[in-house]
């Protein structure tokens, strides 16, 4: 038995299929969650598809206005066209919470590593088997309580146990031994390993790199020298080598809302209410936080040309929960600079805005 056993547990489409069961008539359709779409066109992108949209070649990330004209393309063929829906937080955090306390039933050590991603320390046991069969009824309970599937991936660390968790999507469960990395790792194609995004991959591409195994003809000199300080940690990363800890909780850094608009705008009104209704949502989110007090408030423009500017501004007494006047007026005050030439001397029309605060004090 290695030393460490950790597992990883990555939820299926979760949004999706959150909403597929949810709804009566929704079963068996292709869903895809995101940011709203009217007549074909919309703002935003694709959270999550499910795999019945992903047969359309609808994916995560892409615009939403793409995903619509492959839906279309879909339906002239004649199959089900999909069903487009807006994120429902509050829904998805709800099951979220759900799976967490399944989780924690069979392991001490649980690190919620995002609202559809767990890692769990399994070291405690003594065989494989019984790692399989914890892991086995996780998987059942969640399939019991919320109707939705998932994948858990089993090694001796965290890096293992997440690209593990990928490789056998939908409802897959897989554990790599130590003996068995290197056999695991080298086959994959070089975009499995973390720190390795679409840049990076053109460029070892252009060197005839693609699987790890091609990755490791390179010493952690040479990816050094390649990469920086990123190349390190694909090094390492290619070598099945990570150390990193299963932490339990993370501190809370900041609360934040954002929201792009169906139009480019510079109608002060129309933006003035959207960062009302966004400063509120923080600031509902603030009173139930654990926080006395936060310091920073940081507001988001991104023009029409996908320029992206912030401002921040922090302040020495704080703002408390009965502050929410105070908070509302601070956050227009950064905004105005951004309607005039003081910081859009070209007049350019506004596409995104976000508010967020941070620098949290607790009692």
């Amino acid at each position: 038995m290695d030393k460490r056993i950790i597992a990883h547990l990555d939820m299926d489409a979760f949004f999706a299929s959150i909403e597929e069961v949810s709804t009566p008539g929704f079963l068996g359709k292709p869903i895809v969650v995101g940011s709203e779409i009217h007549e074909g066109k919309g703002r935003g992108v694709v959270s999550t598809a499910n795999y019945k949209a992903r047969e359309y070649g609808i994916h995560s990330a892409q615009p939403i206005t793409i995903a619509w004209r492959l839906s279309q393309k879909a339906k002239k063929e004649g199959k089900p066209e999909a069903i487009f829906l807006p994120v429902d937080f509050k829904l998805y955090n709800k099951v979220s919470s759900n799976i967490l306390k399944i989780i924690k039933k069979y392991s001490s050590i649980v690190e919620q590593a995002s609202i559809d991603e767990f890692y769990f320390d399994l070291s405690f046991l003594k065989t494989y088997e019984e790692v399989e069969k914890v892991c086995k009824k996780i998987k059942e309970e969640i399939k019991k309580e919320e109707r939705i599937t998932c994948s858990i991936g089993i090694g001796g660390n965290k890096l293992i146990s997440k690209i593990a968790a990928g490789v056998n999507k939908p409802d897959g469960l897989l554990l790599i031994k130590e003996k068995d990395v290197k056999d695991f790792l080298n086959p994959l194609k070089i975009e499995k390993i973390p720190g390795i995004g679409p840049k990076t991959a053109k460029f070892f591409h252009e060197m005839n790199i693609s699987t790890v195994e091609d990755l490791k003809r390179f010493s952690k000199e040479e990816l050094e020298e390649m990469l920086g300080k990123p190349g390190i940690g694909i090094y390492y990363s290619a070598m099945g080598i990570d150390n990193s800890p299963v932490i339990e909780y993370y501190e809370v850094k900041s609360i934040g809302e954002q929201t792009t608009f169906n139009r480019n705008t510079l109608d002060f009104a129309f933006i003035f209410d959207v960062f009302r209704e966004l400063s509120n949502d923080v600031f509902k989110r603030f009173i139930k936080s654990e926080f006395f007090k936060f310091n920073t408030i940081t507001i988001t423009i991104r023009f029409a040309d996908f320029e992206t500017k912030t401002s921040s501004k922090s302040f020495k007494e704080g703002f408390k929960k009965s502050d929410k006047k105070r908070f509302n007026f601070e956050v227009l005050k950064l905004f105005l600079p951004f309607l005039d030439k003081r910081r859009n001397p070209k007049r350019k029309l506004i596409r995104l805005i976000g508010v967020r605060v941070e620098k949290f004090g607790k009692k």
